[in-house]
């Protein structure tokens, strides 16, 4: 089986995604068909050796539309120049096809709108003088004017303008498969037709029905309302994408790289792996790699979010697209093209906005059998009409209201803001996430993390920063100080390799301290180590059971590793080491609180010192001393009680807990496993970024609601005020001419709704 993402040409509307959807899915080796209409994309899985991309194409291709089979959208080939990544990405890789739409539905608006002008005067006119006396009829003159002026430009509104609506239309009577172009195409023929044989035969006609009410002008106003609406709908839809462009836009262009002993400017796909290159100040670091010389102040907002530049040094890693502000250094590239973290995050947000929540389902079922039912409602309510409406009304009134009827509803059911009302949301929410450090990989992970109601939160390296480091320096012996004992223990420690020994050594780079010369070193495993410093014998070992004092005890249950220095067998301070809690992880923690969710820790330490941990951050509760294999057994039981969970953690031991959570939460600085196996990466493993995702779920899927509610409204009370189901009562009828304008309304309002998450606040405090 094969996955593969393609554009789709040719969609207009909600209904065009089931067709395609169905005519796809219903092929022999087609496992499953997913169309997106807010993204005009088609993901498909199918066995190529049973089915290809061009009998795909030829089972829609009659029907207008078409895939596009240049390449795979899901996937960006780092072979591909930088314009043609910025022309293939996300929403955008079809950008220039959209603009070319746009400028071309835009040519249409301007020409439409005089037309649309002259149709309403002539309306306006005719209403007003005749049911209500507003002002004298028309002057002879002037109505044969519009007489004859109104058929030419229904003319050209119709087969111009309108001529994908015929398409729909002779498509439907071809192949029996109807959308929105459909139903417009039939309206507005019906109405033309109508208009038109009034006037060819108005003499013969006219003893008959009142050959004075043609319907030119609904012709006119309904195309015109119509397209624009189309044109606003495609100029939205592209600003819904901007997400994507912003992130593709923040890569280099070219590369600067020392190929045979010489510094040479390439293009940015040209850069391969393990070559070196050369980042001068002010410049954009083009792709990953290991600084090997030099340092430098790198500027990671575009990755964390955070305003302070990062110091970089050799054996630093460096990511693609942040910006060096001073420095002058050289790296080794280990990742390009497709490989680079800011091609991965492109890559989840584009999959993520392209892909469908579980609430958009509904929506996609009633979508799929709408057009149909539309037609049937059509045609009955235009025989009812013909048929009880004669009796109370008399033939030529009630033909021309069952008339008005018929084209009303046609015009006025559209299912687009049906089919708009959860992808845009979906795309706008996941971009405004990806802009503030959240990359969230599917829409149903978005949809599912409102309703979280736990958290769990692994401890190192979560609540953690998940390297040792120096907490306390306690000195015994009056004839030292807190930095010479610091001195005496790094100089000792940097002969060896144990971590802990390494966060001695990095509190001593970060006072600044002098290392002493070290001879006689000797490490014994599982004691500690020993030499000579300054003509005296410094040994650092564990305490033991006589050196365990009220103050080392404290300190171990506080979860802290303690060692015991000691000059010339004398005991002369103590050092305590511990994992540290991250800056922002009490005021993340008290953020899910104020979210209403509870928070758990689950760790594989000891109980004593996630309790103090837990303490200290203001964890509800604690599971600890959990082995690897039994972290995704745990979640399992929190959802057995029916919460629904989300688990935050960064190492490959978390992984199966990751998968086995409601949604999974990876640290971006963990490891690659545990960012596979989530739903849900956080940049800079900020664990802040919890609630704020959780908060843009929230909002995101109340604008789902709010757009799905505004769309069943509008159809469940559009359709029947259409058809004249309270003409009998309150003597409603509503023109096609206004149906056109709520249908063209209702599409751009759903998009508008969701546009409004742009601005969405998601600050941490």
């Amino acid at each position: 089986m094969e996955t593969k993402t393609f554009a789709v040409k040719g969609m207009h509307c909600a209904s065009c995604s089931s067709i395609i959807k169905r005519k796809i899915g219903k092929l022999q080796g087609v496992e499953s068909c997913e169309v997106n209409y807010a993204t005009e994309k088609a993901k498909v899985s199918y066995n190529p050796t049973k089915v290809t991309v061009d009998t795909m194409n030829q089972e829609i291709e009659k029907l207008g539309y078409s895939l596009d089979t240049g390449h795979d959208h899901a996937t960006m080939n780092h072979d591909m120049s930088g314009m043609d990544h910025s022309a293939h990405l996300g929403l955008n890789q079809s950008k220039a096809d959209k603009l070319h739409e746009l400028a071309q539905l835009k040519r249409h608006v301007q020409i439409m709108i005089p037309f649309m002008l002259i149709s309403i005067f002539v309306m306006a006119w005719e209403i007003g003088a005749m049911p209500f006396r507003l002002w004298p009829a028309m002057p002879y003159t002037l109505m044969e004017f519009f007489h004859h002026l109104l058929p030419i430009i229904a003319t050209y509104s119709l087969f111009v303008v309108g001529l994908p609506y015929l398409q729909g239309m002779l498509r439907f009577i071809k192949y029996r498969e109807a959308n929105m172009d459909t139903l417009i195409g039939i309206g507005t023929f019906a109405a033309y037709v109508y208009s038109f044989i009034l006037t060819a035969f108005e003499e013969v006609l006219a003893p008959y029905m009142n050959v004075a009410q043609n319907y030119y002008d609904i012709t006119i106003i309904v195309i015109g309302f119509i397209t624009l609406g189309k044109y606003l709908e495609v100029r939205s839809k592209i600003r819904t994408g901007e997400s994507i462009e912003k992130l593709v836009n923040l890569q280099a262009k070219t590369a600067l790289v020392l190929r045979d002993g010489k510094e040479i400017e390439i293009p940015l796909e040209e850069v391969m792996v393990d070559e070196i290159v050369i980042v001068k100040p002010g410049a954009k670091i083009p792709v990953d790699g290991i600084i090997i010389q030099g340092s430098s102040t790198v500027d990671e907002a575009m990755i964390s979010g955070e305003p302070i530049p990062v110091d970089k040094q050799v054996n630093d890693t460096v990511i693609g697209s942040t910006i060096n502000k001073q420095g002058y250094f050289r790296f080794k590239a280990t990742k390009v093209g497709a490989d680079t973290m800011l091609a991965q995050i492109v890559k989840m947000v584009e999959e993520a906005q392209g892909s469908q929540a579980p609430i958009q389902g509904l929506a996609d079922r009633i979508s799929a059998v709408f057009v149909p039912i539309v037609l049937v409602i059509a045609v009955v309510s235009f025989l009812l009409w013909a048929t009880v409406g004669t009796a109370f009304l008399g033939l030529t009134t009630a033909l021309s209201y069952g008339f008005i009827c018929f084209v009303a509803v046609l015009v006025i059911a559209c299912p687009c803001a049906l089919g708009l009302a959860t992808p845009t949301a979906i795309i706008v929410g996941v971009g405004k996430g990806a802009e503030n450090g959240i990359l969230i990989k599917n829409a149903e992970a978005l949809e599912r993390l409102h309703q979280v109601d736990t958290v769990v939160l692994d401890k190192t390296g979560t609540i953690t920063k998940g390297t040792p480091q120096v907490t306390d320096i306690m000195v015994v012996d009056p004839k030292y100080s807190e930095s010479e004992l610091l001195q005496l223990a790094a100089s000792i420690e940097a002969q060896s390799e144990h971590p802990l020994a390494q966060a001695v050594v990095d509190m001593s780079k970060a006072k600044k301290l002098k290392l002493y010369e070290v001879t006689h070193f000797k490490a014994t495993e599982g004691i500690g180590v020993e030499g000579m410093v300054k003509k005296q014998h410094i040994k650092i070992q564990k305490p033991t059971a006589s050196q365990v004092s009220a103050a080392v005890k404290e300190l171990q249950q506080q979860g802290k590793t303690v060692i015991i220095i000691s000059a010339d067998k004398k005991h002369i301070g103590t050092i305590a080491i511990s994992d540290t809690i991250k800056e922002n992880a009490v005021q993340a923690v008290a953020q899910l609180h104020k979210l209403g969710v509870q928070v758990i820790m689950l760790t594989g330490d000891n109980q004593v010192a996630a309790n103090y941990i837990a303490k200290q951050v203001g964890i509800d509760a604690v599971i600890a001393e959990v082995l690897p294999s039994d972290k995704a057994n745990k979640v399992k039981e929190l959802q057995s009680k029916k919460r629904i969970v989300a688990m935050a953690g960064d190492g490959i031991n978390d992984a199966p807990a990751l998968t086995q959570a409601d949604v999974g939460i990876a640290m971006a600085t963990g490891t690659d496993v545990a960012i596979d196996s989530a739903d849900t990466v956080l940049l800079h493993g900020d664990i802040a970024k919890i609630a704020q995702a959780i908060s843009l779920s929230k909002a995101t899927v109340r604008t789902i609601k709010q757009n799905l509610f505004w769309a069943f409204i509008y159809n469940i009370i559009g359709i029947p005020l259409a058809a004249g189901l309270f003409y009998p009562v309150f003597g409603w009828l509503l023109n096609p001419v206004f149906a056109g304008l709520a249908m063209a309304g209702s599409s751009v309002s759903v998009v508008l709704n969701s546009l409004r998450l742009r601005g969405l606040s998601l600050s941490k405090n």
